[in-house]
C-alpha cells in the first residue's frame, strides 16, 4: 500500500497507460479482424472476452519476458504464426454456411489471443521497463488499458464496415510484425551478422534498416497469399456458366 502513495509509483503507471495506448493498436486490429464476421451481439462478446484474455496474457507474459525472448527459434515460429492468421484473415466466410455462433465466438477469442501472444513478445519488454520492476504497477497500468483495447476494436470495426480495404491493411499489418520478428530472432543472429552492415547496431540493407525491410516483405506476403486463396475461394462458391443453384431450404416441386 505504502508503495502507492509514492510519487515513483504514479510516474510508473503514466508511463505503462502511455506505452499501452502506443503498443495496443496492432491488438486492436486483430480482435476488430477476428471478430468482424460475427453478429452485433457475438462481436460485443468477442471484443469483452478478447481483450481482457488478452491483457492478462500479456500480465504473464511480461513476467518472463526477458528468459522468452532470449530463447531461440520463438519469434520464428510466432512470425510464421502471425502470417498464417494474416492470411486466415482475408479469407471471407462461405456464404450460406451453418455454423453455430458460440463456435464463432469461440473461434475469434482464440484467433486473438494467439495472435496477442505472438505480437507481445517484444511489447512486453517495453511495458516492463515502464513498471520499474513493479508487479502491482505492472498489473495496475495494463488493466486500465483494456478500455483503450476494447474501444479501438469497436472503433476499428465500424470502419471495416464502411472501407473494407481497412481489413487488407490490418492483416498486412500482421504480415510487418512478423517479418520484424523473424529476423531479430537470436537463432539467426549469427548469420544476420555475418551477412548485414550494421550501423547503430542495426543491420542495414542497402541503406535502410533489415527489420522494416522484411516486414514489409510479409506484409507483400500476406496480402498476396491471402487475396490468391479468397480469390480461389470465391471462385469455387461462383457457380458454373450455366448452372443454376437451388436453396437447400427450397421447397421441392
Amino acid at each position: 500500500m505504502d508503495e502507492v502513495l509514492t510519487h515513483a509509483f504514479w510516474v510508473g503507471l503514466a508511463k505503462i497507460i502511455g506505452v499501452n495506448i502506443v503498443l495496443s493498436g496492432d491488438n486492436a486490429v486483430v480482435i476488430a479482424l477476428a471478430a468482424r464476421s460475427l453478429p452485433a451481439k457475438q462481436q460485443k462478446l468477442a471484443i469483452f472476452w478478447g481483450a481482457g484474455a488478452a491483457i492478462v496474457l500479456r500480465i504473464i507474459l511480461t513476467v518472463f519476458a526477458v528468459a522468452l525472448l532470449t530463447l531461440p527459434w520463438l519469434k520464428l515460429i510466432g512470425a510464421v504464426l502471425l502470417l498464417w492468421i494474416g492470411v486466415k484473415l482475408l479469407i471471407p466466410e462461405a456464404e450460406g454456411e451453418n455454423v453455430d455462433p458460440s463456435d464463432s465466438l469461440i473461434a475469434a477469442i482464440k484467433t486473438i489471443l494467439i495472435a496477442d501472444l505472438v505480437m507481445s513478445l517484444d511489447n512486453v519488454i517495453a511495458v516492463a521497463a515502464a513498471a520499474g520492476g513493479s508487479l502491482t504497477l505492472l498489473i495496475l497500468g495494463l488493466a486500465i488499458s483494456i478500455p483503450l483495447v476494447i474501444f479501438g476494436s469497436t472503433l476499428l470495426l465500424k470502419l471495416m464496415e464502411r472501407w473494407p480495404v481497412i481489413i487488407t491493411l490490418g492483416a498486412a499489418l500482421l504480415g510487418f510484425v512478423a517479418g520484424e520478428m523473424a529476423v531479430t530472432d537470436p537463432a539467426i543472429g549469427g548469420w544476420v551478422k555475418a551477412t548485414f552492415t550494421y550501423v547503430n547496431e542495426k543491420p542495414m540493407i542497402g541503406g535502410i534498416s533489415l527489420e522494416p525491410v522484411c516486414g514489409a516483405i510479409g506484409a507483400l506476403f500476406v496480402w498476396a497469399v491471402g487475396t490468391w486463396l479468397a480469390r480461389r475461394k470465391s471462385a469455387a462458391a461462383a457457380p458454373a456458366p450455366g448452372e443454376v443453384r437451388v436453396p437447400d431450404s427450397a421447397p421441392e416441386r
